[in-house]
Order: structure tokens, then sequence, then C-alpha cells
């Protein structure tokens, strides 16, 4: 299935629909000594200001912070998508402002001179 790819202004309203955004990476973890019936906890890790940082969640937080990674996640696909559409559209205008491309030099395209081919 051939589909044609999104248009710079599609992608830029699918951003712009992006409610919700959250950095890091969303870990689930039993401390030990602690019993498996309690249930795990969450944590939320991300790097910041060259440092990782670690925050607890709460279960009633899980699925707004969920949607919010999903959400960042979504927003590096289509800005991606947008950078690749952009130099794309770049690269061709440049082509097509280039007349002609210049010939690399060769010994073998120039003419001879006729005073070293004429011994008098």
């Amino acid at each position: 299935m051939n589909k044609t790819p999104p248009s710079a202004a599609n992608l830029l309203a699918q951003i712009a629909q992006i409610d919700a955004m959250e950095l890091g990476k969303l870990s689930e973890y039993c401390p030990p000594g602690r019993s498996k019936d309690s249930g795990p906890y969450y944590k939320l890790q991300s790097w910041q200001n060259g440092k990782n940082t670690t925050r607890h969640v709460r279960p009633e937080e899980l699925p707004a912070l969920r949607q919010a990674l999903d959400g960042y996640a979504r927003f590096q696909s289509l800005t991606d998508q947008y950078a690749q559409r952009v130099v794309a559209q770049t690269r061709a205008r440049l082509e097509e402002g280039t007349k002609k491309k210049i010939q690399p030099y060769s010994r073998h395209s120039r003419k001879r001179s006729t005073a070293s081919s004429n011994p008098s």
C-alpha cells in the first residue's frame, strides 16, 4: 500500500493537537523485603540539567502519565517527519536553482594547442 506522506502543514496540525507531554521512562519495581501482594511501585526517570532524576508516581496518576509519555513520543515522531519533509523540499528547491552541473577538470577534454602539434 503506497501512502503519500503527510504535508508539512498537516504534520504541524497534528503536532498542535498534542495536549499533554512528559519526558522520561516509566518503570515498575517492587522493593526487596516487600510482599508481592502490595503491588508494584512506579517511578518516572528522566535526564534533566545533566542529572538523572527519579520521582515516585502514584497509581492514580498512571493513566494520565502514560498518555503524556505517548504524547511526547508522538511529538518526536512528527517533528522528525516534519524536518525530513522540509529538508527534502529545500534540496529540491536548491537543485532547481542550479542550471548545469560543472564538469570536473579532465585532461582529455581540452583541445591541444596548434603550436605544440606543429613542428616547424
